[in-house]
């Protein structure tokens, strides 16, 4: 008995070193990052047209066959109804929709419930930001009964933009055996494939779905949807943002390793301890790279730099430090060459900036905000002063 107990306490002590997270800069190890301007097959990019035609699509499929997974694009059918009548709300200056999304492919349906927030006196079609919602549904309560500064819809209305969510249950829940339940059932074939999508792919996948719907809507400027998510959810925002060049800029918070923050740098939570205790969310291949970051053929900074050129905001909390702060102003800071074959200059200081000290009038914008983990009335309002800057509002 005594020897089994030793036995399972040295077992546990060995887990939890494999799991360890380093929060100390100094142990960071030395690093080089994939040149997001070289092809793989060593090909200087120096022009935006190579960009576009070459690497582009060559960092595409890299994140879809180590990383995110295939992003499937045919369906049979996709079709849009309310499930309840147009409401007004909040005293007047907005109108609540609530509407279905439902996707057919093979006899197979997947549905998304979307809440819709559209300013009620707006004089042309309104910008709107879009919430992959990994929280509580609660979180985006269409009665406005509970109110969550994690989405504050007053607020977003009262600047002027409409504010959606759908929440990630309907694409995938956020379960290692459940996940299949939703649009993995109109895909099943990427269940058996090793760069088959998951439930990160799912959820941004879903994104575009919605967006579909957008650019049905005679309310929403459909060329002006701002994709945002928070931690896993901001995972999801970048890949959607990537892979859906329609989205107009993309919001990633507090999304860290696997998100906006540089892998290699082997700080906060690692690839390990994702595939450990989420083993849903990416391909079977990223499981390759368990603490082996280095032998991955792309970092962060690509998958920001596909966003390019349009408007990409990263924030941090500086008490976050599982999300890697640093790793991700320096993931921005490496996808700035891509930015400038647009001609797109970053406001980016060369280091990071301090805390609450935002930098948004910027297409390339980040601030690490004072506090935990979580997406705050803080983030949102500057989540609005980088829409006005970007899209032509108040400055």
């Amino acid at each position: 008995m005594l020897r089994f107990l030793l036995t399972g306490i040295v077992l546990i002590s060995f887990l939890s070193a494999g799991h360890s997270q380093n929060y100390d800069e100094s142990k960071v190890p030395a690093y080089t990052l994939p040149d997001v301007l070289k092809t793989i097959d060593n090909k200087p990019v120096c022009a935006r047209g190579a960009w576009e035609k070459e690497r582009r699509p060559e960092i595409v499929r890299l994140f879809e066959d180590n990383i995110y997974g295939q992003m499937p694009t045919t369906f049979d059918g996709i079709n849009f109804s309310k499930t309840a009548d147009d409401q007004p709300t909040m005293n007047g200056k907005a109108t609540l929709k609530q509407v279905l999304i439902e996707v057919f492919k093979d006899g197979k349906t997947v549905q998304i419930n979307v809440t819709l927030f559209v300013p009620t006196h707006a004089t042309k079609p309104a910008p709107v930001f879009l919430l992959i919602n990994n929280r509580g549904k609660d979180n985006t309560d269409p009665t406005r009964e509970k109110k969550s500064e994690f989405w504050p819809a007053e607020m977003v209305i009262d600047s002027g933009y409409a504010i959606a969510a759908f929440h990630v249950s309907d694409l995938a829940p956020d379960d290692k055996e459940a996940y299949v339940k939703g649009v993995l059932q109109l895909y099943p074939e990427q269940l058996k494939a090793d760069n088959g999508m998951k439930a990160i792919g799912a959820w941004a996948w879903g994104a575009s779905r919605v967006l579909d719907y957008f650019e049905k809507d005679p309310d929403i400027d459909s060329k002006k949807v701002i994709v945002v998510g928070h931690s896993r959810g901001g995972k999801a925002s970048l890949w959607a943002a990537a892979e859906d060049r329609r989205f107009a800029a993309c919001v990633t918070n507090c999304s860290g390793n696997s998100g906006a923050a540089l892998a290699r740098r082997q700080f906060g939570e690692r690839i390990s301890r994702i595939n450990a205790t989420f083993p849903h969310w990416f391909n079977t291949n990223y499981k390759k790279f368990n603490d082996n970051e280095a032998a991955l053929p792309v970092d962060q900074h690509m998958l920001i730099a596909l966003v390019a050129p349009r408007p990409i905001y990263a924030t941090n909390a500086s008490k976050d430090l599982w999300a890697d702060p640093k790793g991700t102003f320096l993931a921005l800071k490496n996808a700035e060459k891509v930015y400038a074959l647009y001609d797109v200059k970053s406001r980016l200081p060369k280091t990071p900036p301090g805390i609450n000290e935002p930098v948004y009038k910027s297409k390339m914008a980040y601030h690490n905000r004072e506090g935990e983990h979580n997406m705050t009335s803080y983030d949102w309002g500057n989540f609005i002063n980088f829409a006005n800057y970007n899209f032509g509002g108040r400055k």
